[in-house]
């Protein structure tokens, strides 16, 4: 009998360690595969702006179940933008930190750009394939010293249960967008169009028109030069962009009074557009990114739900941009004291799987080339190459940025005209 038990042990413990071993193996055939000794002990420190990073604690758990005794943890920098740079230089510096696109050509962040690690080295591994390519911007030199972990766009959330209690079809063409605002305002909806308004930060205006203004200057090469230098002849490129604002407010597609009454470009936006009754609320992807916490939190949208999409805006006759942009960006500090590990979490992070299930927590735009991961973005998916804009590749830099934004609110706002704004290029700060 003791003979027989033992058998029946052996065999037990064997089918269990068999099991165990076949997920094991099963979980990294999925994707990842580690490449150091996964008892490595250390600290590994990601630092930003952000209050909380939810999505990226989640990753960390997820890494702990191949690295259990590496220690990861997120911190807030106060005043981001002015302390990074002496961050790095201190002792507690972080291993991997956020960086933004707006950086590029800043004197004041020429400290940073020294400390970050070209991402593109063969030997890191990362799967930089599954980002999209207008999202990886190279220096002089070939290196891809950030990359994209969220993406970010321009847009309308679009209120489809409303056109379709109207029996309106979502407009996809400017003429169709001005007829539908038409229509919509002859039924009793005094603003068809709605966003932010009260500042040039954020402001819809910006929305609407930073686009077309990028669209046109990436019809001509020289153009980019003469914005970026912020030069008065470059101004002329802004005009087709103003005066698509202008129609817009002047069609009474856009009641700024209506608009006015949002205090905000994020929290205001998503529960007036919850309240049901705003055909379409003219906002970035960044906002986007809350509508899905903040459906409990309106008490509207809770007791009368109701389908909603983000798209381009129609501005033009073949319909609208999608300006592909990254909305944040990891950076890895090449100073790090666990400079293998560090990138071991990059290859790790840099990952459709990892990317997906970060956008999934954070509800931002993925950066890869997969747009069905989240059905709310999917029209973006749809957008032609050819209407696909990257302002990094362009080379558009933020003081170009700045013109645009400001020229747009103030034409909105009537307080210049669209001539006097075209002849100011270069002087709006």
């Amino acid at each position: 009998m003791k003979k027989l038990l033992c058998i029946i042990l052996t065999i037990c413990t064997a089918v269990l360690l068999a099991a165990c071993g076949s997920k094991t193996q099963e979980k990294t055939d999925a994707g990842f595969q580690p490449s150091l000794d996964t008892n490595t002990s250390c600290r590994i420190t990601v630092a930003g702006s952000y209050d909380n990073f939810e999505a990226l604690e989640a990753a960390f758990d997820r890494f702990n179940e191949i690295y259990p005794n590496v220690q990861l943890s997120y911190v807030k920098l106060d005043d981001y933008e002015n302390t990074l740079g002496t961050v790095l230089e201190g002792n507690d510096k972080p291993d991997i930190f956020f960086s933004f696109t707006w950086m590029i050509g800043n004197e004041k962040y020429e400290s940073v750009f020294t400390h970050m690690e070209d991402l593109s080295d063969p030997a890191l591994g990362l799967d930089l394939d599954c980002i999209r390519p207008y999202l990886l911007k190279r220096d002089a030199d070939d290196q891809v010293l950030m990359v994209p972990v969220f993406s970010r766009t321009f847009g309308i959330l679009v209120n489809n249960d409303l056109f379709e209690k109207e029996k309106l079809s979502i407009p996809s063409t400017w003429t169709e967008l001005l007829d539908v605002c038409g229509e919509l305002r002859g039924r009793g909806y005094s603003s068809p169009m709605m966003g932010y308004s009260l500042d040039s930060s954020g402001c819809l205006m910006n929305i609407v028109a930073y686009p077309l203004f990028t669209a046109a200057l990436a019809e001509d090469p020289e153009a980019i030069t003469l914005a970026n230098e912020l030069d008065p002849a470059a101004g002329e490129y802004m005009r087709p962009a103003l005066e698509a604002v202008e129609k817009l407010i002047q069609n009474g597609c856009i009641n700024l009074d209506e608009c006015d009454q949002i205090e905000d470009n994020y929290n205001q936006v998503i529960l007036r557009f919850f309240e049901g009754d705003v055909p379409m609320m003219i906002c970035n992807a960044d906002t986007v990114s809350g509508t899905k916490k903040r459906e409990s939190q309106s008490e509207a949208f809770s007791k009368t739900p109701f389908s909603y999409a983000f798209s381009p805006i129609p501005l033009t006759e073949d319909g609208g941009y999608f300006i592909d942009s990254p909305s944040l960006e990891f950076s890895v500090n090449k100073n790090s004291d666990h400079l293998d590990m560090t990138n071991e979490f990059m290859r790790f992070l840099i990952t459709r799987e990892e990317l997906k299930a970060m956008v999934s927590v954070k509800h931002l735009i993925t950066p890869t080339t997969d747009f069905s991961v989240d059905a709310l973005y999917a029209p973006f998916g749809q957008v032609s190459a050819d209407r696909t804009i990257s302002p990094e590749m362009l080379g558009v830099l933020d003081t170009l940025a700045v013109q645009i934004r400001i020229a747009s609110f103030r034409v909105g706002r009537g307080e210049i005209t669209v001539d006097e704004a075209v002849a100011s290029y270069g002087s709006f700060a």
